[in-house]
């Protein structure tokens, strides 16, 4: 508590201390850049963030702050290798666009044309999805739906496994009406790329993209880099302590969100994303049509909610990209998490401006404190304390988080040591039609889960009340214990559970609410 109120105290301290002239295109100098960097590395505890700002075809800032990793303490710099997570998704959004230019597919091919053996939960949904449909987060299904298939990394699930079980996941919502963030449906993406050009995924991208604009330190995935010397750790708090993380996804995500990258590569992609998908030398070259480029910058799913600016008359997801009108212009973005890793790749097309922040911390606060400081600069905007709005917002959130995960474990703690609970009651291995098997068993006196396909998701079970108990998992840095609550048979013995996640902090990737576990 002392810490964030002293961090608390310093993004208060950072009330206007930067001066924008008031005429459009104006745009903060190096050291007001610099200075930003610095106060929210301070402000959100985040050890290192990489900037990127483009304007008029060129990188006119790429710079590095703090430190790569805690337990090295080397420096970040503008080519300091960062996972950037779903800003993977405007490539296989633009890979299928290549496609389409090629006459291979049509942004409204229905997807079982590719892929046969594709199927969801109702047979209607399967019949007429398209290729558009796996773009645009339109599906039915709930947030994140299916995510414990490929998060956290340890997972075991194959491709062809996930595709297959795509049919038991349940929707939430009727088909195009609602907008629901997922995951999976871009990895089905990446394999319509695959099948559709014959050759994978990763190396179409490569070959039509990271070749051609010669981002020569990009790779596809972690797993795929040729050269470690100059990459982060993710970073995650635990307790208030910061701790280097893992790796999140597995090679299965990649066209979701595998790729690694930098400030440098990553800005002749913007530069290119703001001509249209024309590159080279005065711009003879390109990557896909003018067709694709306005398909993919096109709303598609109207999406519900509040944005912190004015003028703001709808919010929208394009084909990869997030759109939105922010002080009358028009914005292009998407974020990216990884655990300990968040991203934000933004550009407003009308000021040729494009703005990247890569951090090693999941604070989604730290990287719209950056970007939205640099816009108003160039929207020709009176300062704004962006840093001191969002740590209050993330105090505040932190605050009802702990409150509740605290009372939770108050009253675990404080049980009455009267009531005993028969734990063999509950033991035995149970499977969830998607997601596999959990044993759940006695070691010592203690229940203990163990996911067979998601080895990270191991830990003790402690009693709460009836028939409910939590999972504490043993990696600390997954920040997602959850509840299990049994169902008894006729003879009192468990038969099945389900899952929900105690904190509302707790990654949407957790998607242990789309469980169902039975008795195998």
């Amino acid at each position: 508590m002392r810490n964030s109120l002293y961090l608390y105290s310093i993004a208060l301290t950072c009330i206007s201390v930067f001066f924008f002239t008031t005429s459009a295109s104006a745009q903060l100098s190096e050291t007001q850049i610099d200075s930003i960097a610095e106060k929210t590395l301070q402000t959100f505890n985040v050890p290192g963030i990489a900037v990127g700002v483009i304007k008029d075809g060129k990188s006119v800032h790429a710079k590095g702050y703090g430190v790569r990793s805690i337990k090295t303490n080397e420096k970040v710099d503008e080519n300091t290798l960062f996972g950037v997570a779903s800003n993977t998704k405007a490539f296989t959004a633009a890979s299928l666009g290549i496609l389409v230019d090629q006459g291979k597919i049509e942004w409204d091919t229905k997807v079982t044309d590719i892929i046969p053996e594709f199927k969801l939960y109702d047979a209607y949904v399967t019949r007429e999805f398209t290729v558009r449909d796996l773009l645009t987060h339109r599906s039915g299904l709930g947030l994140g739906a299916g995510d414990l298939m490929i998060w956290p990394d340890s997972n075991s699930t194959t491709k062809s496994e996930l595709i297959h079980n795509l049919r038991y996941l349940k929707p939430v919502s009727s088909f195009r009406s609602k907008y629901d963030y997922d995951n999976l449906l871009y990895i089905v993406a990446g394999e319509v790329v695959a099948r559709a050009s014959g050759m994978n995924y990763e190396d179409f991208v490569v070959k039509h993209f990271i070749e051609p604009l010669g981002m020569s330190q990009t790779a596809m995935s972690w797993y795929r880099l040729e050269d470690r010397s100059n990459i982060i750790d993710g970073h995650a708090p635990v307790n208030g302590e910061l701790q280097t993380v893992g790796l999140s996804f597995s090679e299965v995500a990649n066209a979701a969100g595998g790729m690694y990258s930098n400030i440098t590569d990553m800005s002749k992609w913007v530069i290119a994303q703001l001509n249209h998908g024309k590159y080279g030398t005065n711009l003879r070259d390109s990557l896909f049509s003018e067709a694709v480029h306005k398909e993919t910058w096109t709303p598609q799913t109207l999406i519900r909610g509040r944005s912190p600016y004015s003028g703001n008359p709808f919010m929208a997801y394009g084909l990869g990209w997030n759109l939105r009108m922010v002080d009358g212009y028009f914005q292009v973005m998407h974020t990216g998490g990884l655990a300990g890793i968040v991203t934000q790749v933004t550009m407003i097309p009308e000021l040729d401006l494009g703005i990247i922040v890569l951090t090693n911390q999941q604070s989604g606060y730290a990287f719209n404190s950056i970007s939205n400081s640099i816009k108003d600069a160039y929207f020709g905007k009176a300062a704004n304390d962006w840093i001191g709005q969002y740590n209050e917002m993330r105090l505040a959130s932190q605050k009802r988080a702990t409150q509740i995960t605290d009372a939770l474990w108050d009253k675990i703690n404080s049980a009455d040591n009267s009531v005993t609970v028969k734990k063999e009651t509950f033991t035995g291995t149970f499977t969830d039609p998607w997601f596999g098997d959990v044993t759940i068993e006695k070691k010592g006196d203690q229940l203990y889960f163990r996911a067979h396909k998601s080895p990270k998701l191991q830990g003790p079970m402690y009693f709460y009340k009836g028939n409910t108990f939590i999972v504490k998992w043993n990696d600390r840095t997954l920040d997602a214990d959850a509840f299990v609550m049994f169902n008894l048979d006729q003879e009192g013995r468990a038969n099945g559970f389900t899952m929900e996640a105690i904190s509302p902090l707790t990654d949407f990737s957790f998607d242990f609410q789309d469980l169902d576990f039975g008795q195998k």
